[in-house]
């Protein structure tokens, strides 16, 4: 896999068991690339490891006056120089190559499982996580893909190095070969405590990255209640926790450190000390002693990737946790089918709400965390993992005509139901691009943005145009349309939903950030444009409500009332406390204690308009 080849056409299905088995999952995927950063990594430490003998022979042939054998030293010197560079150059080059693409395969699987999950991703894994590990944890993960390689180049170049010289020069060969394992491995008592202190600064990052996006998400609020300095002020303490893990990290670290500068020091003593006795005993020759010498210093080199190897570890398996965490999300336990495009009622089970084919349904339900739960599994959008209750793994899957959207492919669900979250995301980019989206063909954006109301939307951004006739469509819209007001983002929003006219749209309060007036107008056009397609609005405006074919009162996850709003008006006084923002005053004086007080009807839509 070379980079100009990047994204790769499929990530994988990854290994989600747990961090080590991801990381290992990652290294199988990769191991060509490790294959070729595992040959030029040896090519360049036995290069290296070569330079000791050439060494050892010039000395030599400088004490016996051998010209030949010196010209000979000299040019295999040259020849190992030219190996080192040429093996460093490419070890660079592919072990660069396999950090970058486990990169990209990793934060491709997380971009995938994003747009399998949608909105309902937050609600498992906080935003902050999410962004962590997109960001810092990618780049730790490749991290350690990285190092692998030249790790294992390492450790068998100093294998190879270490009997070379057992059958080069058995009196100091020994020594070395036993003194390598010991140096190498020195440093594992150190390393569980190491770990554990690297988790902890992990941890206490991660918690300070969700608090700085909270905060920054909802900063022009904390301006407006005077709680700016407030939550600074938690993000300030957040980020000392954080400084002050890292620097107990960074201790351990320094420790190892140490510990690997300290114990080759004295390897290095004791071979000068025992090799300067045995050659002033004439038992080695001194060219033998340099080249022991030099082999024995250069080796000190390639130990130091142990130690790497141990940092990157350490950092990269939490990283791989968290990665896991977020990938071992599932949309759903039951197997997809292939199927076409469903048509239908769209009915759910759990809650007992019908919306009817070809026709608009208003949902109102007191509870607006509740609705944006329920407008999530209209969509199909459940999913399963380890945070879910046994009751949400048990609930059964919301049906559209006869097919379950469980069960479907999720582009077919996708297809089949759309969902407009109560903040839809407007991507950067211009208008022209914002609307070009998936769609039948048979709304076009004119019509879309004329039912959503955008004119005055249009006449903003035709100002703004780069286009000498002030085409609003070219226009750029800045990221997350923070150029527009909340009304003109949730309008446009809304043009991109109805453009896609699919089968089902549900729209989860898609008038709540527009005056009164725009607010009936676009219930209007929405009205008018959708119809004879299966509409789902969840809305407490009687503007809205009020253009509905029907409305639908959902109390405690149970539909308890259908009928029209003016109906429910007079015989609901579940629906009028919702949708007058009747206070408790107002509530006693009409003989009802408001919506709470009430227990929850187990009626499902159908039975209750067989009642009616």
């Amino acid at each position: 896999m070379q980079i100009r080849d990047l994204p790769y056409s499929d990530p994988g299905d990854p290994d989600v068991r747990s961090g080590p088995r991801f990381l290992y999952w990652l290294g199988r995927n990769q191991l060509g690339g490790q294959l070729k950063s595992l040959g030029w990594g040896l090519l360049h430490q036995l290069s290296i490891a070569g330079l000791p003998v050439t060494v050892g022979v010039a000395v030599q042939a400088v004490i016996e006056r051998s010209g030949t054998r010196l010209a000979l030293a000299g040019g295999l010197i040259a020849a190992l120089g030219v190996l080192i560079a040429v093996g460093d150059t490419m070890l660079h080059r592919t072990a660069v190559t396999n950090w970058i693409t486990a990169a990209a395969r990793v934060q491709q699987l997380l971009a995938r499982k994003t747009a399998e999950l949608g909105a309902a991703l937050t609600r498992r894994v906080a935003a902050g996580e999410v962004v962590a590990v997109s960001t810092g944890d990618v780049e730790k993960i490749g991290w350690f893909v990285e190092a692998l390689s030249r790790f294992l180049a390492a450790a068998i170049a100093l294998v190879v190095v270490c009997v070379g010289l057992v059958i080069y020069l058995p009196t100091l060969g020994v020594v070395v070969a036993i003194a390598m394992p010991v140096l190498a491995l020195a440093v594992l008592p150190l390393l569980p405590r190491a770990t554990r202190r690297a988790d902890e600064q992990r941890e206490k990052a991660g918690k300070a990255t969700e608090l700085a996006s909270d905060t920054v998400a909802g900063l022009r609020v904390l301006r407006g209640i005077g709680g700016e300095e407030l939550f600074l002020g938690r993000y300030r303490r957040a980020s000392q926790e954080v400084r002050k893990a890292a620097v107990r990290s960074a201790r351990m670290w320094a420790l190892i450190s140490a510990v690997q500068v300290l114990l080759p020091g004295i390897l290095l003593i004791t071979l000068v000390w025992y090799g300067a006795t045995l050659a002033r005993e004439g038992r080695i020759d001194v060219g033998q002693l340099v080249t022991v010498y030099s082999a024995a210093t250069l080796m000190l080199f390639p130990l130091r990737h142990f130690e790497e190897i141990a940092m990157a570890y350490s950092f990269s398996r939490p990283s791989a946790q968290r990665a896991v965490r977020v990938l071992s999300l599932r949309r759903s336990d039951r197997t997809a089918t292939e199927a076409g495009v469903p048509s239908g009622d769209l009915y759910d089970p759990a809650s007992g709400l019908m919306a009817h084919r070809g026709q608009f349904t208003a949902v109102v339900c007191g509870d607006p965390d509740e609705a944006g739960r329920l407008a999530e599994r209209l969509g199909g959008h459940a999913q399963t993992g380890d945070q879910d209750t046994e009751e949400e793994k048990k609930a059964p899957s919301v049906l559209l005509g006869a097919v379950a959207l469980d069960e479907l492919p999720l582009d077919t669900a996708r297809t089949a139901v759309l969902v407009q979250d109560k903040d839809p995301v407007l991507l950067s980019g211009t208008l022209q691009q914002l609307l070009d989206v998936p769609s039948s063909s048979l709304v076009t954006a004119e019509e879309a943005l004329e039912a959503a109301q955008c004119g005055d939307v249009l006449a903003a951004l035709a100002q703004a145009s780069p286009d000498n006739e002030g085409d609003p469509m070219r226009t750029r819209i800045t990221e997350r349309g923070r150029s527009l007001s909340g009304g003109q983002r949730q309008r446009l929003a809304l043009a991109r939903s109805l453009i896609t006219d699919p089968e089902a749209l549900v729209l989860d309060e898609p008038t709540s950030a527009v005056d009164s007036h725009t607010e009936a107008r676009v219930a209007a056009g929405v009205a008018g444009l959708r119809r004879g397609r299966t509409t789902v609005a969840f809305a407490s405006s009687p503007l809205l409500l009020d253009v509905a074919d029907r409305v639908v009162l959902v109390h405690e996850g149970s539909v308890v009332a259908v009928g029209t709003h003016r109906d429910l008006l007079r015989s609901e006084p579940r629906y009028r406390a919702v949708v007058t923002r009747e206070t408790e005053d107002e509530a006693a004086a009409n003989g009802y204690q408001g919506v709470d007080a009430v227990p929850a009807l187990n009626n499902s839509t159908q039975e209750i308009e067989e009642r009616a």
